[in-house]
């Protein structure tokens, strides 16, 4: 880095919204470029602010409290990493105080499933049948729009937390209670199932001046045995989606970020080819997604999505990023029990450990664990790399016989 770039940086005030554990690679960062990192919610024993230079008890959905934080601090610059409850307060509060930011109504329409449905619909994007409903009555009259099976998720969450799919009406009650457990607005929406081709992809990319610069794929893998099946269990990079599909989507988030006219930012996407042959964006939020995707991405082709989302959120130049080459299959398990308990040990097969990257244990001994209904319950990642696509698949398929977590 240059001189006169850090001593730029090095006058710079972050505020980083959150405290969880993905903020750590964050905050390093941004302390390896000079930059004084300020962390705020609710939740003071949270582990990022042990690594923060300032830590401020403000919930991170309150945006006129935030604001005002921000404005005594004097910050110059806000983002929301990996934190989906903070995205909609940190565009709130760039708008307001006139820091880099993606515009505030633009990233509302993200945030909530039912407006980023409807705005799908509108400008003739590929989008299943969705509609959002504050109660179970009011869903129930409208059933008979829907093509069996659907999908009830809260329309304001992440992390897979809430979403059940129903395959007929007896079963819609409980799924409408277990989505709006999860939403902070008591929202829910019932939203048509699209079958998948493949796997379905959910990882991160970039956007410099609304230019799409880096657009990456993968495939999820679920765990058939989890709590909550529709959880990702591990991600694969790079993705087996056919690429002039890929090309496809990348063309459609392109026209999508133009049309929102959004800005200089990282974002966390997921799509899917349907059974029909159709391409879909499922979803799309200005932030890091969790799982560390951003970390993975930079082991398996070297291009640094962290360093330039906080350049970003600073208004400072981005380096250089270009659409990822891969060197090698890369995958990215997500650790986790299927059942309460306390933990006791991960058991790694021997042949297995020769492709280990890292390995991150999120427990210790003895500590709580419990079955896996979002990401929430995680306990750890192991990153591995492989020679082949036929090698990687083996090990992900039957992850359950090289990894083991053992609980009582």
């Amino acid at each position: 880095m240059l001189i006169c770039e850090r001593i730029l940086f090095k006058m710079k005030k972050l505020l980083l919204l959150g405290g969880s554990k993905y903020l750590i690679p964050v905050i390093r960062t941004a302390h390896d470029l000079g930059i004084y990192v300020i962390t705020c919610d609710y939740l003071p024993n949270n582990i990022a602010h042990q690594y923060s230079d300032e830590y401020h008890n403000v919930s991170i959905v309150d945006k006129e409290a935030v604001l005002e934080l921000a404005k005594n601090l004097k910050v110059d610059g806000i983002m929301s990493f990996a934190t989906d409850p903070g995205v909609v307060v940190a565009a709130y509060v760039a708008e307001q105080l006139g820091l880099p930011g993606c515009p505030y109504e633009s990233v509302k329409i993200l945030q909530n499933k039912g407006l980023f449905r409807q705005f799908l619909k509108e400008h003739d994007f590929n989008v299943p049948v969705a509609m959002s409903f504050s109660t179970f009555e009011e869903a129930v009259k409208h059933v008979d729009e829907f093509q069996w099976p659907v999908i009830i998720k809260p329309v304001d969450s992440a992390g897979s937390k809430g979403v059940t799919k129903v395959n007929d009406i007896p079963e819609l009650s409980e799924a409408v209670e277990y989505a709006k457990k999860y939403s902070l607005t008591d929202t829910f929406i019932v939203e048509e199932f699209i079958e998948k081709a493949g796997a379905s992809t959910d990882t991160d990319s970039f956007s410099v001046n609304g230019k799409l610069v880096f657009c990456s794929f993968n495939d999820q893998w679920f765990d058939p045995t989890a709590a909550n099946p529709y959880t990702p269990s591990a991600y694969l990079w790079p993705s087996t989606m056919p690429m002039e599909i890929q090309q496809e989507l990348r063309c459609e988030l392109q026209r999508l970020i133009k049309l929102l006219d959004l800005n200089t930012t990282i974002y966390n996407i997921e799509t899917r080819l349907g059974t029909n042959g159709k391409p879909y964006i499922m979803e799309i939020s200005p932030r890091a997604g969790g799982n560390r995707l951003s970390e993975v991405l930079k082991y398996a082709c070297g291009q640094d999505l962290i360093t330039a989302a906080i350049k970003g959120a600073l208004g400072m130049k981005v380096q250089e990023l270009t659409d990822p080459l891969y060197n090698g299959w890369w995958g990215e398990c997500i650790l986790h029990s299927n059942s309460e308990g306390k933990f006791k040990k991960i058991d790694v097969e021997e042949s297995l450990k020769n492709c280990i990257v890292e390995l991150d244990l999120w427990v210790k001994e003895n500590e709580q664990v419990y079955s896996f209904t979002g990401a929430n319950e995680a306990i750890g990642t192991i990153i591995i790399r492989c020679e082949t696509e036929k090698e990687l698949h083996a090990y992900i398929e039957h992850i359950d016989e090289y990894v083991k977590v053992c609980v009582e």
